[in-house]
């Protein structure tokens, strides 16, 4: 599928709790967290880019460098990332045929991996395309047909679609990918990320 035909939701409404702090200003090799997400997002070409924030949306606002974005607010984020979720399915073109779901605390999604997503829901004959990394980890970011996004309906509390796609297996392709995507949950989960790099430099 071309970027020009789908679109990108980044996930940034959370509470940080388990971070103590506003998660996607934390800065990582300089630059906040969600800045790594919006920038990957954005060098993509999709037709729109929807982030969804709720918590601390003004410093967010503030903060980060927005291009063409367009921000909408979760007004009860506490209801967790499925209501984040449908706010931002519900928020886009009629004219995209496909959303990419980006989570906020996710600092390496690669250009590569969605670049192989889009191919593989050109070719599949299924409405959502995820990745299976080598190294392991969650099957983020996704890429989900807009045939199926009123799977977002099924979804609960903070665990999006995880746990709904578990149940419809056969609408899911998976495409083996290298390395992993971590999220970081915790103010040690950054810092091991930033030590890794620096220790492959």
């Amino acid at each position: 599928m071309e970027a020009g035909r789908a679109a990108a939701i980044v996930l940034a409404a959370g509470a940080s709790s388990r971070f103590g702090r506003p998660k996607a200003l934390a800065l990582l090799w300089g630059r906040p967290l969600l800045q790594h997400v919006l920038d990957v997002a954005a060098s993509v070409g999709f037709a729109e880019v929807v982030v969804v924030l709720g918590h601390d949306a003004g410093g967010i606002e503030r903060s980060l460098t927005w291009r063409s974005e367009r921000r909408v607010l979760n007004p009860d984020p506490d209801a967790g990332l499925s209501s984040s979720l449908r706010i931002g399915l519900g928020s886009l073109s009629p004219a995209s045929e496909a959303a990419l779901i980006l989570l906020g605390d996710q600092p390496l999604v690669r250009l590569e991996v969605v670049e192989r997503l889009l191919a593989a829901l050109e070719t599949a004959s299924r409405p959502i395309a995820v990745p299976r990394y080598r190294d392991g980890g969650g099957s983020n970011p996704l890429l989900i047909h807009r045939t199926a996004w009123s799977l977002a309906e099924e979804a609960r509390a903070d665990r999006g679609l995880g746990p709904v796609l578990r149940n419809h297996r056969d609408l899911v392709a998976e495409v083996d990918v290298e390395g992993s995507n971590p999220d970081i949950d915790a103010p040690q989960d950054l810092a091991a990320l930033e030590a890794s790099r620096e220790g492959r430099r």
